[in-house]
């Protein structure tokens, strides 16, 4: 087929309309005007033959047929958008941006103190800015693209449009303060069972991996309370009876700060955390993003190997 008398912009216009979902919005994304864009999809399809996209209760379905093509146009927009970014060299780290992340309070302490003063040197127009998932899989931002990378360990079941790159492993260990009164030469699982506990809750849910482990063996620890944050549990348990089951970078760093604290082995099994970053497909060949995605994976590997 000669494609010389074929409107390759149109292409974009399916790409973008069948990632919307909604035509308001992906006139808005591509800045046209509702007529303009109306004009657009009815020579997609008239050149394709099938509707592609139909009215729904919230906004516009796909076809199968537009489902169909939905991969193919996906990779050839995106090849493009990967050709033109090559185009422009290394001038993609001089675009003035903010970029956001979702993520929690612990991995702002694990990655931040390495990694943002690399993307100031490197990419000195970026702006990064953090929010709390809340313990949630941000899944709207994503697809609006009001968040361009999630990471953290509890994220499941994404969407076949998302992407992700695994960045560390970690295990769970106790913190406790030396003066805890339970505690001998070492952490045994009564005198764990004796304390009181704090925990991270980002959601209000406390029954976490620890609870779940002692449940399967009909055990049950005393949780004095939940908090919000990874970071700031560890302050509450200086000079104290209570316990925090935590990460151990979390921990390492925690006692690092007070010398009153001490790390043990957690008295029971539980999964080691996979941490990851995802991100839309949308932004998958983003040069400036790509670039950041590599820089987050680099300060992981480095944890990750101690």
């Amino acid at each position: 087929m000669n494609i010389v008398n074929k409107d390759l912009n149109l292409l974009l216009v399916f790409h973008v309309v069948y990632q919307e979902g909604n035509a308001t919005l992906a006139a808005a994304r591509m800045a046209l005007s509702q007529p303009a864009l109306s004009h657009k999809l009815n020579k997609l399809r008239h050149e394709f033959g099938d509707p592609l996209f139909v009215r729904a209760p919230r906004g516009l379905t796909p076809t199968p047929r537009a489902h169909e093509l939905a991969p193919w146009v996906q990779r050839l927009v995106g090849g493009l958008e990967a050709f033109y970014d090559h185009c422009e060299g290394r001038d993609f780290l001089s675009r003035a941006e903010h970029i956001h992340l979702y993520t929690t309070d612990y991995i702002e302490q694990t990655l931040l103190p390495t990694l943002l003063p690399h993307l100031r040197a490197q990419a000195p127009e970026l702006v990064l800015v953090t929010h709390n998932t809340r313990g949630l899989l941000p899944r709207d931002e994503l697809e609006k693209g009001t968040c361009d990378i999630a990471i953290a360990g509890f994220f499941a079941n994404l969407p076949d449009t998302f992407k992700q790159q695994r960045l560390l492993s970690e295990d769970f260990v106790v913190l406790a303060s030396r003066q805890n009164r339970h505690i001998g030469s070492s952490l045994t699982l009564d005198a764990f069972l004796r304390c009181e506990h704090l925990l991270t809750t980002l959601t209000g849910d406390l029954n976490g991996l620890v609870d779940r482990a002692l449940e399967a063996r009909g055990l049950q620890r005393r949780i004095a309370a939940g908090l919000s944050s990874f970071i700031a549990p560890s302050r509450l348990i200086r000079c104290t009876d209570m316990l925090l089951t935590c990460l151990r970078s979390i921990a390492e760093e925690a006692a690092r700060l007070d010398p009153d604290l001490v790390i043990h082995p957690l008295p029971l099994e539980v999964p080691r955390i996979e941490v990851m970053q995802i991100w839309h497909a949308r932004t998958d060949a983003d040069r400036l993003r790509s670039w950041l995605r590599q820089q987050i994976q680099q300060v992981a590997a480095v944890l990750d190997r101690r």
